[in-house]
């Protein structure tokens, strides 16, 4: 396998639903393993997601898990995740579902640059940035 670059997400208790979430706007079926899986069955972490992974159809990959209870959850901070491309269908469709729950931090919309742009934070707390390109002439 060539290397790769793709998002781990943290989250506190809630990975399984914010990858299904995930699965929903991108399609795919996540994967799930628990703590419990990797030894912790007796913990009160036993349910959390210690790996999620979410392999789309457009090539897209997310993995999430949460923090062990213990630990001190600190919210993403200072990143964005970024979905760019020409194929303005699909990426409205995703700005929409992404965007739905959540907060529009900068709408969707034509930019001085000539692409349309949007920024958003999703219901999950995960900041998105969409950016459609227009065909070259």
């Amino acid at each position: 396998m060539a290397s790769r670059l793709n998002p781990f997400l943290t989250f506190n208790g809630n990975a399984r639903q914010a990858m299904e979430f995930y699965a929903g706007v991108f399609g795919g079926r996540p994967a799930f393993n628990t703590f419990a899986e990797f030894g912790a069955g007796d913990s009160a972490d036993a349910d959390r997601i210690s790996f999620g992974l979410l392999e789309t159809g457009a090539g897209y990959t997310i993995m999430a898990g949460d923090v062990a209870s213990d630990a001190r959850y600190q919210p993403m901070a200072g990143i964005s995740v970024s979905l760019s491309g020409d194929d303005a269908g699909l990426l409205r469709g995703y700005w929409d579902n992404l965007s739905a729950s959540g907060t529009t931090t900068m709408p969707l919309a034509k930019q001085p640059w000539g692409d349309e742009f949007g920024m958003c934070t999703d219901k999950f707390g995960v900041s998105w940035m969409v950016n459609i390109g227009q065909p070259q002439a």
